[in-house]
């Protein structure tokens, strides 16, 4: 067992666990060796290894007293065994956002340290056990941060970097620097989070961002909306500067937990299923050559969700035609020539950046229903997108320009995916406000709640919006997104600061302005918002008449 340990536990594998529990003998892929785009080429990977690995875990409980004393094993082996069964229900997470298996990583992991398993292993005087233990406590992190326990991850990150400080001074190694950054990325990261909710006692509140029920406008009786349901996302995050920890950076991780459900036990879990959710970092040409398999996979009436959070590139000049190749896109390489968040160019220009992901590079994805978010400064290039097969296409884009007042912000997430993550955050964001209370914030969102009610009834009543809103609007997801959409599209129009067209968002096709986003009611609403968390003054209220 224990050389079965060793083999096993050099490999970074990935699980699922299956229904059955009748397998037979079957070998454990590594992580490395399993396809990143799919759904069926790597889940029946996933079930084997969960196999191997459950097989392992019993063996070691039922025959612990033999193998302490004939074997030697050792509690931290036992340990590294936990630690791996944590990390593959982490990685069947991340494949598939089913929620509920962050829950069984976050018990492994905790069971780990509750019970010191690896307690023993700063005795031993080999350096690369401790850099198991040390990983340990970055993946740890990792769970806490996305289940929302953010005073376990100060306890954990305190421990980690007493590790670290422990371990550079005993060995003098040469990753010492590596880890560091691993304890500065971590506390930007939670620095990162743009409100301080405070109860009766001061205490800090945290809350989840993630989809509850009750938490989506319902469809009412009388409304003619699709039967389209979002089946699968890809996520891309490549934002020069942004504040990341483990790949993810802040706004893939939020917008992440949008696109996700409430977690449950798996033995009490929902019949509804997390959305299917990849994310994906810095391989962004790679993704999307692999990643057009999961159109044909798609089940009948399911849309394919991308979300793209990069560096602008812009054409070098004014193009002779005007292709889907040649206003520019998002920057898919970070080592390039980055000013100011923006990608500078230098060829000419008749050759186009190779390392930017034009409009005409998702075309293929338009063989399906397709929703596509765009945050970057030169989200404006995917206007000029051509639905060339009919279907469902919407394409909500962030504002290339922001007040400088609120440029200096952008390193802690974007404005716009903020709106889209939690709308009462953005709001305040935009206000300036950066701790509120408790109570004070479960009257915003009651508003909030009503305000959401009232921009669903224009979507499904409006007579001239595009029929491709009124497609997705059945989706419980998809209709969170465009209604929080369009209250940022009123907020930003009414701020003081937002005067530059530039400065507020765009949809493709084109959301009915006059009805919509400069609708007076919706007005009204914002300036009650602001009223009642005591910023009107920095809201113009000129366009309304009777307010």
């Amino acid at each position: 067992l224990v050389n079965a340990l060793h083999s096993s536990l050099n490999k970074r594998s990935t699980i699922k666990p299956r229904e059955d529990d009748d397998a037979g003998c079957c070998e454990a892929r590594s992580q490395e060796d399993l396809p990143q785009y799919g759904h069926k080429q790597w889940q029946s990977y996933f079930g084997r290894t969960f196999d191997i690995y459950t097989k392992l875990w019993k063996f070691q409980q039922q025959h612990r007293q033999v193998l302490d004393n004939r074997y030697g094993l050792k509690r931290w082996q036992i340990g590294e065994v936990a630690s791996k069964i944590g990390q593959l229900y982490y990685h069947y997470y991340l494949r598939t956002s089913e929620t509920s298996y962050l829950n069984e990583a976050f018990s492994f992991y905790s069971a780990i340290r509750q019970r010191s398993y690896y307690h023993q292993v700063n005795k031993e005087d080999r350096p690369e056990l401790v850099v198991k233990k040390l990983r340990y406590y970055a993946r740890f992190i990792v769970v806490c941060l996305l289940l929302n326990k953010m005073d376990l991850v100060k306890v954990l990150v305190k421990e980690l970097s007493e590790e670290i400080e422990d371990y550079t001074q005993r060995f003098n190694t040469e990753d010492q620097l590596e880890w560091n950054l691993v304890l500065q990325e971590v506390a930007a990261f939670v620095e990162a989070d743009p409100l301080m909710l405070l109860n009766d006692d001061n205490a800090v509140v945290v809350i989840s961002n993630r989809l509850q029920e009750g938490g989506v406008p319902p469809l009412e009786q009388g409304m003619v909306v699709g039967q389209l349901t979002l089946a699968d996302a890809l996520i891309v995050g490549n934002c020069n500067n942004q504040v990341k920890f483990s790949e993810l950076t802040i706004d893939m991780f939020r917008m992440l937990q949008a696109l996700e459900r409430e977690p449950v036990n798996l033995a009490t879990q929902s019949s509804k299923p997390g959305t299917l959710v990849r994310e994906d970092s810095y391989t962004l040409p790679v993704t999307l050559y692999v990643d057009t398999s999961p159109l044909s996979e798609l089940p009948a009436n399911s849309v394919l969700l991308v979300y793209l959070s990069a560096t602008g590139v812009f054409p070098t000049g004014r193009s002779e035609s005007e292709g889907p190749y040649d206003f520019g896109g998002v920057l898919t390489n970070t080592n390039r020539d980055v000013v100011n968040g923006e990608m500078v160019q230098k060829r000419s220009q008749a050759q186009k950046e190779m390392h930017c992901l034009h409009p005409g590079d998702l075309f293929s994805f338009t063989r399906k229903p397709l929703f596509i978010i765009v945050d970057s400064s030169n989200s404006t290039a995917y206007k000029n997108f051509s639905n060339l097969f009919g279907q469902p296409l919407v394409c909500l884009l962030s504002p290339t320009v922001y007040p400088k007042s609120m440029q200096d912000q952008c390193q802690r997430g974007s404005l716009f995916t903020l709106f889209l993550y939690n709308p009462l955050m953005g709001f305040l964001s935009v206000c300036g406000l950066s701790s509120m209370r408790y109570g004070l914030w479960e009257k915003a969102q009651e508003l909030l709640r009503k305000v959401f009610h009232d921009i669903g009834q224009m979507i499904t009543s409006s007579r001239v919006i595009d029929q491709a809103y009124l497609q997705f609007y059945g989706d419980e997801f998809l209709r969170l997104l465009m209604i929080r959409f369009v209250f940022c599209c009123t907020t930003l129009r009414l701020h003081k600061l937002f005067r530059e067209a530039r400065s507020f968002p765009e949809s493709y096709p084109p959301l009915p302005k006059q009805e919509m986003v400069e609708s007076s009611l919706l007005q009204k609403h914002v300036l009650e918002l602001a009223a009642m968390l005591d910023v009107q003054n920095l809201f113009s209220d000129g366009m309304l008449d009777n307010y």
